[in-house]
């Protein structure tokens, strides 16, 4: 079988949905829940799709390790806020930081503030719109964690990458800034 559209395979021990699309590539994605999705030009053989998965079953084993990991550690999270005492706790850190950063922020005013459920940031900065906007799960991070993502977010409106100039800010604005950001990377 050549795999239609969404073909249940197994190579190297591995189940996995093949796809074929319209695409250049072979590309495998492992899923949150563990599951393993293939897309696959049209043209490519099954036989060597098979291949392309089993050659990548040691990678694809440790993707679910961390995807299991990272659920295990968010199951173990406290209950999230509501999006309003998210954004009311949010709003009271970036308005006691304010002051510090008034200077750099767009038109001197205090930036708009938005809680979102991201999941692969803590928080962003937008230039344009003079937005700062945080993920709601900062909040059940600890108080250096929090100060550390908004003050980084602050910074960023004088400094738009991360070039040494910005880790200067930061560390100008925040000296112990390491302490949180330690604490974020250890999820």
């Amino acid at each position: 079988m050549d795999g239609g559209c969404g073909a249940r395979r197994s190579a190297g021990g591995v189940e996995y949905t093949l796809t074929r699309r319209r695409v250049r590539n072979i590309n495998l994605r492992v899923r949150p829940d563990g599951t393993v999705a293939v897309s696959a030009p049209r043209s490519v053989p099954a036989r060597v799709v098979d291949d392309f998965v089993a050659d990548r079953v040691c990678w694809i084993q440790s993707a679910r390790a961390r995807m299991a990991a990272r659920e295990e550690a968010r199951a173990a999270e406290p209950p999230l806020p509501g999006r309003d005492e998210a954004l009311a706790r949010m709003t009271a850190l970036c308005q006691k930081w304010y002051p510090v950063f008034a200077a750099s922020c767009p038109g001197g005013a205090m930036p708009r503030v938005r809680v979102r459920d991201m999941t692969t940031r803590w928080g962003s900065c937008s230039l344009k719109t003079g937005t700062l906007c945080f993920a709601r799960r900062l909040c059940v991070m600890s108080p250096a964690a929090q100060e550390y993502v908004v003050v980084h977010e602050f910074c960023h409106f004088a400094h738009p990458d991360h070039s040494p100039a910005f880790w200067a800010a930061v560390a100008a604005a925040l000296p112990d800034f390491e302490t949180g950001r330690r604490q974020l990377r250890g999820r």
